[in-house]
């Protein structure tokens, strides 16, 4: 046998070493170090960095290509949905204002421009009035046509706004795929929100800006829009036509035709001494053919004698004054009252019947012109509060009672409860709305003075606020509210907003009369506004 050689033997040796050994490292350049592995972002930061992207695509998709032009009945309009935290629709009439309806809840907002009338159609309905008849039908058709278009061009607005981000940040198809995807998903759920929460009756109640703010005829009849309540396509197809006398007669607003069954009592309150006040109440007392006008009191600021003058105008008005006395209103101010020709003066329950409906009144027990809390305020208020009640049922035994109670304190007009359908109140200079446990709605205005001289404390001034009551003739119950409101200080703004009595809404029973003693029986309507916390301050 031959005697393996040298090569033979290394060779043996060679298959035995693993193979890591027989690979020689490649050698290291100098100068070029081995790079580290870099560190994995944290997953929370890229999912919010993705939901940025997907956000900020879907919007700039919406604003580039996302409207659609449409006819609706004799308007050519502009529809768009735009990110929003409240939703709603909001209608934009230039140059004459803004309606806004709160017609869903989700994060998408309908924007309706009113772009131009169609003359020739426009034309067409003012020498045929007969197709008025059918201009609902046209004008949903029209409007469930857009907004059909309006959808399908929406996702392809934000599909391709969202990839196109994608693409552009992470240079990576998957993830510009993957942000289209979540955006459709993020629209297809706000349009399921939106559904689910579709208000049709929002129409109802309505908010007016610019200039459709001082046209009443369009924000429509109370009585009507109380007991008519399979409306909606009748109210949008109104509004159009009402859009276009507007357009169709460009130098005056149409004018305003109250129903006969309506009583409109106009609430002020905490005028302060501002002048402007008389102007822009004189106004609306114009506008909307006010019956009554009630003010809840703090008139005046100091109440001194020297101030008289600056009531005079009150007789210019053009409606009876019905007048309480607020805390920053002395007896030298109610006496000077007493003597002007159509003011109406109440104070310890005394009572006074205009327009079919009676009111009864008390004046604040405080004067506190300089802003202080007397001590037993509070006290005070729940008296002079127990003595208009007791007045109120008095008034009741005697086959006379009231409609309406006034008290300037909150906490004074809470005394009323079960007493009186409504109670109107001021003090706190800001609107608010509550059902009591008994029944008795109270009504507190803000300030139609806009706080007087103290409007220019803040850092922005306060809106002069006022509101129109409707009040049904026959039965004399409240059946609507339009809250009014303009900035402050010379600012343009003005805003209208309708309001409906929870009773008075599809489908809700009317809440029973307010009961004459106190009763264990449950609680009757729901509270309409937030609660009214009794203010220990004077305002």
């Amino acid at each position: 046998m031959p005697t393996p050689g040298p090569g033979h033997r290394a060779s043996m040796v060679r298959a035995r070493l693993p193979t890591a050994v027989l690979k020689r490292p490649k050698p290291v350049r100098r100068g070029n170090p081995v790079p580290e592995l870099a560190a994995r972002p944290n997953p929370w930061i890229r999912a919010l960095g993705l939901t940025a992207v997907v956000l900020i695509g879907a919007w700039l998709g919406l604003l580039i290509v996302g409207d659609v032009r449409v006819s609706v009945g004799p308007m050519n309009t502009t529809m768009t949905l735009r990110p929003s935290v409240t939703g709603g629709t909001k209608i934009n009439i230039s140059p004459l204002g803004a309606l806004s309806l709160d017609s869903h809840i989700a994060p998408v907002r309908l924007d309706v421009n009113v772009d131009q009338l169609d003359p020739e159609r426009s034309q067409a309905l003012v020498d045929h009035p007969e197709r008025l008849s059918g201009l609902q039908d046209e004008v949903a058709r029209d409007i469930e046509h857009g907004t059909l278009d309006l959808a399908l061009r929406s996702c392809v607005a934000v599909v391709s706004g969202a990839t196109a981000l994608g693409l552009a940040v992470y240079r990576r198809p998957r993830r510009a795929l993957a942000a289209g995807g979540l955006a459709l998903t993020l629209l297809a759920a706000s349009g399921a929100t939106a559904y689910a929460t579709w208000n049709p009756k929002s129409v109802l109640e309505p908010r007016f800006s610019g200039l459709l703010s001082s046209a009443p005829s369009l924000v429509g009849n109370a009585r009507s829009i109380v007991t008519e309540f399979d409306v909606y396509q009748q109210e949008l197809a109104r509004l159009v036509t009402n859009v276009t006398k507007l357009y169709d007669v460009t130098s005056t607003l149409p004018a305003f035709q109250p129903d006969p069954t309506t009583v409109r009592v106009l609430h002020v309150s905490d005028i302060h001494l501002n002048p402007a006040s008389w102007k822009i109440i004189a106004s609306l007392v114009e506008q909307y053919k006010v019956n009554v006008i009630v003010d809840s009191g703090d008139t005046m600021d100091h109440g001194s004698a020297a101030e008289n003058g600056f009531l005079d105008p009150i007789a210019t008005l053009g409606a009876p004054y019905v007048w309480v006395r607020g805390n920053h209103d002395s007896l030298v101010t109610q006496r000077y009252l007493e003597g002007m020709k159509n003011v109406h003066v109440l104070d310890d329950g005394r009572t006074v019947s205009l327009a079919g409906l009676r009111f009864a009144g008390i004046g604040d027990p405080q004067f506190t012109p300089d802003r202080s809390s007397a001590p037993g305020a509070e006290e005070s208020q729940e008296e002079a509060g127990a003595r208009l009640a007791q007045a109120l049922r008095a008034q009741r035994d005697a086959g006379t009672p009231a409609d309406v109670a006034i008290a300037h304190e909150p906490s004074a007009a809470r005394g009323t409860d079960g007493e009186v359908p409504l109670v109107l109140a001021g003090h706190l200079h800001h609107e608010d709305m509550e059902v009591m446990k008994k029944g008795t709605r109270l009504r507190v205005e803000g300030s139609t003075g806009g706080s007087g001289l103290r409007a220019v404390e803040g850092k922005y001034p306060d809106p002069i606020e006022a509101s129109i009551l409707y009040f049904d003739r026959d039965t004399r119950r409240l059946q609507a509210w339009d809250e009014i409101k303009l900035g402050g200080l010379g600012l343009t703004t003005a805003e209208v907003s309708r309001h409906l009595p929870k009773e008075n809404l599809p489908g809700a029973v009317p809440s029973p009369s307010p009961s004459p003693t106190p009763s264990p029986s449950p609680p009757l309507s729901p509270s309409v506004g937030p609660s009214v916390s009794p203010s220990r301050t004077a305002p």
